[in-house]
């Protein structure tokens, strides 16, 4: 058990029987009152963000998910499969649980999976993927690369996003998995 003024980024923790790693964190001091800590968290089996709140002083169950670096294998249907690359042991997530994380997954990607009492609970993208561009306005039209602009590009995995001009279908892109952008042309 931890207090929760050891709350910080980063820290998973139970509460309920639910598993929780936290976001954000706010330690708030009122003039005569007891201090509170307030928490964003991630629910790491339904997926849903939280705002916790408590009073300084409680406790919650601290815990440690053993990490894996896995390859992700295939969909098929509602699952995603994943193979552990030192036991090849298979593991399988909900797409609930992948959230908004599904469109970044190609087939052969390496990342990290957390598991708790050996169980999948949640992966860890790489900071970025590369993706190829299968549908994109035609370029090329006078006053293209004056602009500076950026034009919509839908991926291989279905994920849309806006690129400069001289993108083509057929490139090869880096994507920012934090935050969705387009990085560079590979």
């Amino acid at each position: 058990m931890i207090g929760v003024e050891e709350l910080r980024k980063g820290v998973t923790y139970e509460e309920n029987g639910e598993i929780y790693r936290v976001l954000d964190y706010l330690h708030n001091k009122q003039g005569r009152g007891s201090a509170t800590i307030r928490v964003k968290a991630y629910n790491l089996r339904s997926g849903a963000i939280a705002d916790r709140t408590y009073p300084s002083g409680n406790r919650v169950q601290e815990i440690d998910l053993d990490i894996r670096m896995v390859q992700y294998l295939y969909n098929d249907g509602n699952l995603y499969n994943f193979m552990d690359q030192e036991t090849f042991e298979q593991f399988a997530l909900n797409k609930e649980v992948l959230g908004d994380q599904e469109p970044y997954l190609v087939e052969n990607i390496t990342l990290r999976l957390s598991l708790y009492d050996s169980q999948p609970v949640d992966i860890e993208l790489p900071t970025t993927v590369d993706l190829k561009v299968t549908e994109t306005a035609p370029s090329g039209f006078k006053g293209d690369t004056a602009s500076g602009g950026t034009k919509p590009a839908t991926l291989e995995t279905g994920l849309v996003v806006n690129v400069p001009f001289f993108v083509e279908t057929g490139d090869l892109l880096r994507i920012d998995t934090r935050s969705g952008a387009y990085v560079t042309r590979v």
